[in-house]
């Protein structure tokens, strides 16, 4: 069972399987992260776009969880948390998605000059996002980018390239877990006001994956149609079930003291 927890900030947050969830939609996650941005350094927030796969990874993964429980902002990403928050009684009508979050965020913000510094993928994969996010909006400054093959060792100094660019926000495409223990462990190092974990969207902006069609989208299958594309998925896919069963029967229990 989901468990919801009442606060005093906007949006509210439920709990899923013990870990803060916010209920909201594309257009206030989209106005809330344009108001930290606009405040150049007078706020910050760490943002997750969850899924029930990571959900269930966090459940295993003490540092996983840790950095779901500490993010100023989780956002359904998965069709899965949607029927989670509904179950809890809230009608979320839709998934903020990290891809739409964040491109929703370039359209309203690339005008203003917004700084944008990308960090993962293989090596060649951001430059060439780059040059695609450039060609797409041509006001948009991708102050810095990073592929995401460095060890822990040289943690130090991929911080201090990306505080020395100074962007707005930061997009980390290396993978659940990594992208979002790597975040949170170095949040306090980093400068940037917005920081985002996008997964492959890297892949994606640099056209080495395709993102299932609108209708599939709409229609909440997104997950299966990158699971045929990826017959690898389907193996990470197998927590679905589990999800599910956790969410349906269990008294929800606080994993997170926030």
């Amino acid at each position: 069972m989901v468990a919801s927890t009442v606060t005093h900030s906007t949006p509210r947050k439920i709990k899923v399987l013990g870990f803060p969830v916010a209920a909201i939609d594309l257009a206030t996650a989209v106005r809330q992260l344009g108001a930290v941005l606009a405040s150049k350094q007078k706020g910050r927030i760490r943002v997750v776009t969850l899924n029930p796969e990571m959900l269930m990874a966090g459940l295993n993964n003490p540092e996983l969880g840790q950095a779901l429980c500490s993010a100023d902002l989780v956002v359904p990403d998965g069709i899965g948390i949607v029927w989670a928050l509904r179950r809890a009684g809230y009608r979320q009508k839709q998934r903020v998605t990290g891809v739409d979050l964040v491109e929703t965020v370039l359209t309203e913000e690339a005008s203003a000059g917004l700084r944008l510094f990308l960090l993962g993928g293989k090596p060649g994969v951001a430059e060439e996002a780059k040059t695609n996010l450039q060609r797409r909006w041509s006001t948009l400054q991708v102050v810095g980018y990073h592929h995401g093959y460095f060890s822990s060792g040289e943690n130090k100094s991929v911080v201090q390239l990306i505080n020395q660019a100074q962007p707005d926000l930061l997009l980390v495409g290396m993978g659940v877990p990594r992208q979002e223990i790597w975040l949170a462990k170095q949040w306090s190092n980093l400068t940037v006001p917005v920081g985002i974990g996008i997964g492959g969207l890297l892949d994606l902006w640099a056209n080495r994956t395709k993102r299932a069609p609108l209708l599939i989208r709409r229609m909440g299958l997104e997950w299966a149609y990158r699971a045929w594309r990826e017959p690898a998925r389907w193996y990470r896919l197998r927590v679905l079930p589990a999800f599910i069963f956790k969410v349906w029967v269990e008294q929800g229990f606080l994993r997170c003291n926030r």
